[in-house]
């Protein structure tokens, strides 16, 4: 402090926390669980059955579309729980840096054509629709946080700088006097 000055050090927004409270996070996050929910019960109930009427191929392209978009789910449900998580201060966002290195985003869309893809049933083609949107979501809402984040710490390391410099001046002005 400088001549009995009081300084405030301005915190940034910590958009993350703000965004998991927002609305439109708890939309995606209850979209993604309930696109979990809705392929469980249709690939163990309906899908079963829709899998019995395809051709060989058919049923290879089944196996290999579903795995993929469990997959995917998954990735996706991992990334909104570890948002959550931090929002919530369950965990610190190095823990989450951490954690966040398991989960694939960009390993998990739609990969190359399967043959016989045209031939699947309308409710999983559907499903893996469905998901592949969700993916390009929260792959936008992945970006913007990391950029937000460095924008932030950017931003931090400016002010810290300002700050001195402004202290700087003030001592420099106050021997001046």
């Amino acid at each position: 402090m400088i001549s009995g000055e009081k300084r405030e050090r301005v915190m940034p927004v910590d958009f993350l926390s703000r965004f998991t409270a927002s609305r439109q996070f708890h939309e995606v996050f209850q979209e993604g669980m309930s696109l979990i929910e809705e392929t469980a019960n249709y690939l163990d109930g309906p899908g079963r059955q829709d899998v019995r009427d395809l051709d060989k191929q058919g049923s290879v392209t089944y196996a290999s579309q579903s795995m993929r978009l469990t997959t995917r789910l998954m990735q996706l449900a991992s990334w909104l729980l570890l948002q959550r998580a931090v929002s919530s201060g369950e965990i610190s966002r190095a823990e989450a840096e951490q954690e966040k290195g398991r989960i694939s985003l960009d390993e998990i869309g739609e990969g190359h054509r399967l043959e016989g893809e045209d031939l699947l049933p309308e409710a999983l083609r559907a499903l893996v629709g469905r998901s592949l949107k969700l993916h390009e979501r929260i792959v936008t809402l992945d970006v913007m946080i990391a950029e937000r984040d460095e924008t932030l710490l950017t931003g931090e390391a400016a002010n810290e700088v300002n700050t001195h410099l402004d202290m700087l001046q003030k001592a420099f002005n106050a021997k001046r006097s």
